[in-house]
This record gives C-alpha cells, sequence and structure tokens, in this order.
C-alpha cells in the first residue's frame, strides 16, 4: 500500500493542512496565478499575504510570491476557518486505551470537521484536549444524535477497527423518545430502502432493493410517551429517524420528519431525543469480547417539561 505523504506544514487547531497538486497541463507562469483561478473564494489578496506569510508551501519550504508554475508538483497550506459559536457541551470519556477511545458526544457537536463545521467538532476538540494529534474515528455520528463514537489513537491499527465497523461487525443500540401508540404492535423489523441525494438535505424511503433495517422495540411508556430501543443492522443517512417516522411516531425533536423546519445550528433547544447507547463487539486485535454503555440520558423522558420548554440542557446528563 502506498504510504501517505507527510504534509512539511504542522497540524493546526489539530488539521492537517490542505494538500493541492498542480495540475500537468496549463498555461500558468507562476503559482499565484493558479491558485487565483483555483481558489476562487479565497480573494488574490489573501492569497498573496498568505505567500508573503510563507503559508504555502512545498516539500522544499515556503513558496515564493513569484515562484514559477511547476506541472505536477504538489503544495500545502492552511484554509481559514470559518467563524464558529461555541457548542457549550462537553464530550464525556467513556474508555481509553493505547489504541481506542470510546466518548460520549453530546448533542449538537458534529463527529468530524465538514462544511461550517470545524474546530467545534468532536474530532478536533479531542485531538487538543487529550492531546492526540493522530486521533481518527473509527465510525461517525450524526452532530444532532448524542451517545458513543468510537476513536483509534494508534493509527497502525485503524484499518482493523474501521473495517469491523464497514463489515457491520458492531452490534448498536440506540434510545429514542417518541409518542406512545397503543395501536402499534412492537417489537417489529423494519425493512425499507432509503436513499440520500447529494445536496438534498433530507433522504427519503422509495420502492426498490431494500438497503436498511432496523429492529424497533418499546421499552415502556408513561404520559403518552414511549421510550424505545433501535437497533439497526444497517447505517444508512437517517435510518433511524426515517423508520420511526414511518410508524407514525416520529423521533421528539426531529426538525428532518416529518417535516423539514427552520432551525438555527446554534438553536440548543430541544434537541433530538436520539442516544446512541452502546458498543458491543469483538475486538479485531485481541479477540476479547468488548461493549460500551452511554452514561448519558434523553431529557425528554427524565425532564420532560425541561425538554418542552428548552431549558436544563447543560450537555452533562443529556
Amino acid at each position: 500500500m502506498r504510504r501517505r505523504q507527510k504534509p512539511p506544514l504542522p497540524k493546526r487547531h489539530g488539521l492537517d493542512p490542505a494538500r493541492l497538486r498542480l495540475p500537468e497541463e496549463g498555461d500558468w507562469a507562476t503559482i499565484r496565478d493558479h491558485l487565483v483561478e483555483r481558489l476562487p473564494r479565497v480573494s488574490p489578496a489573501r492569497i498573496d499575504e498568505l505567500l508573503h506569510e510563507g503559508g504555502i508551501v512545498d516539500l522544499d519550504g515556503p513558496i515564493a510570491p513569484d515562484a514559477p508554475y511547476v506541472p505536477g508538483g504538489a503544495i500545502w497550506f492552511h484554509r481559514d476557518l470559518p467563524v464558529e459559536k461555541d457548542v457549550p457541551f462537553e464530550i464525556g470519556i467513556v474508555h481509553r486505551d493505547d489504541t481506542i477511545l470510546v466518548v460520549d458526544k453530546p448533542h449538537f457537536l458534529s463527529t468530524i470537521p465538514r462544511g461550517q463545521h470545524i474546530l467545534q467538532t468532536a474530532l478536533v476538540r479531542l485531538r487538543r484536549d487529550l492531546d492526540l494529534p493522530d486521533l481518527v474515528p473509527a465510525h461517525r455520528l450524526d452532530r444532532v444524535t448524542a451517545g458513543l463514537v468510537m476513536f483509534i489513537v494508534d493509527p497502525a491499527r485503524r484499518g482493523a477497527y474501521q473495517t469491523m465497523f464497514h463489515n457491520r461487525l458492531v452490534h448498536k443500540e440506540y434510545e429514542a423518545i417518541a409518542r406512545f401508540d397503543p395501536e402499534l404492535e412492537l417489537p417489529r423489523t423494519i425493512i425499507s430502502r432509503i436513499v440520500k441525494e447529494r445536496q438534498v438535505l433530507r433522504a427519503y424511503e422509495t420502492d426498490g432493493e431494500p438497503n436498511a433495517e432496523t429492529r424497533i422495540e418499546l421499552l415502556e411508556h408513561r404520559d403518552g410517551l414511549g421510550r424505545y430501543r433501535l437497533r439497526p443492522r444497517t447505517g444508512r443517512t437517517h435510518q433511524l429517524r426515517l423508520h420511526m417516522n414511518s410508524l407514525g411516531i416520529p423521533i421528539l425533536g426531529d426538525d428532518f420528519y416529518p417535516e423539514l423546519t427552520d432551525k438555527s445550528v446554534d438553536d440548543y433547544t430541544r434537541p433530538l431525543q436520539l442516544l446512541a447507547s452502546a458498543l458491543e463487539f469483538t475486538d479485531p486485535l485481541t479477540r476479547e469480547p468488548r461493549r460500551f454503555e452511554t452514561t448519558r440520558h434523553l431529557q425528554a423522558w427524565d425532564d420532560p417539561q425541561g425538554w418542552a420548554d428548552g431549558t436544563s440542557i447543560d450537555g452533562r446528563g443529556y
């Protein structure tokens, strides 16, 4: 396997620099000319500033503002970060050893950098706070879903654990709070075809070969609410939310299903009442059984009035 080239710039905020390979064909006189054309969202003035600061480099060091274009070469630089508001909730540590790290992610925190969420992500926070610059996720959890996420501490072991998730060898359990329907027969298994198109926020169920399967059971109910255990056998985008919605009991706090609602990304009231509650697997290295359980609780069940009012969200218990 070809080894990834080590960047000539150090990580910043726990993030590797961006790498751009220069095309073999092109009529740019300088690297600057190419960057101005290739990075239309970055102003020419900002590119000039980075060049003068020595912030754009190749393997030989900083690139001069008038450096000639080199077909097939590569350059590195740190992208400017978006303005982000702090996600005011803590990440809980469930387990840590020399190989893996299992955490309890709060609602509203993305697992990995994406789009407008960079510093305010679990990966970047953990790399910084735990001084683990090589930490990588074994899998992902939606920003609005709380609960267990596993990361790999030792880069040499990442393949074994990521393959385990890819091959569906990890037993996952979730909890959800939704309306209680006494007419609904549970437990049951929902099998359907889910499609998620690029640039479209919501996924949808459609006819065709099934690709999503979830076992749903009612754990208990009171005051018109049910606490449900969800056991997905597949991992399609928004699978649990769609399958609960298909039963007529959408998860409380769901801003996508059944209707898409306009909610600011920094509105931390009434989080989606979905929690990744357990991970269970046979360790691919030691062959020992492992099970991790969340320490979090769903607020709509423990404090229904606080959830309805949008209060009592401190990120520690919920």
